[in-house]
């Protein structure tokens, strides 16, 4: 075998890898993108209705998620959504959307949460829970 075809076969192996280095990468980042789309990731915990929506709640691997859903979306109007874990301060979603506010997650591990949303003038404070 010459040695310019040695080359050309590890050029050709190089070439091959980087590809699928390139496709193993493009598929993980699709695949951590979905969380961002509006949804929680893990299985649905609590639902914390009131007059013009409602929150729900989502807990995976000590993880808690929420989301503020209005009640009939539409038009622009202000929304939140916030999460607490006992003993942390409170990571929030505030501002005028059509649809939701949210999702924010928190680690919770063990620790109750207190959950609070609202849409437009109606609102909901769960108080600790999930304790």
């Amino acid at each position: 075998m010459s040695s310019g075809r040695i080359r050309r076969s590890l050029a050709l192996g190089a070439v091959v890898l980087t590809a699928a280095l390139m496709l193993g990468v493009a598929g993980a980042g699709a695949a951590q993108a979905q969380p961002s789309s509006g949804r929680c990731a893990g299985h649905k915990v609590r639902t914390l209705s009131f007059s013009t929506g409602k929150i729900l709640v989502y807990k995976s691997r000590g993880y808690i998620c929420a989301v503020t859903v209005a009640k009939r979306p539409g038009a622009r109007k202000t929304m939140s959504v916030s999460v607490q874990a006992r003993g942390n301060r409170p990571a929030r979603d505030k501002g005028r959307y059509t649809r939701q506010a949210g999702p924010v997650t928190v680690h919770a591990g063990h620790r109750c949460v207190w959950v609070k949303g609202a849409v437009g003038a109606g609102g909901i404070s769960s108080g600790w829970i999930l304790c």
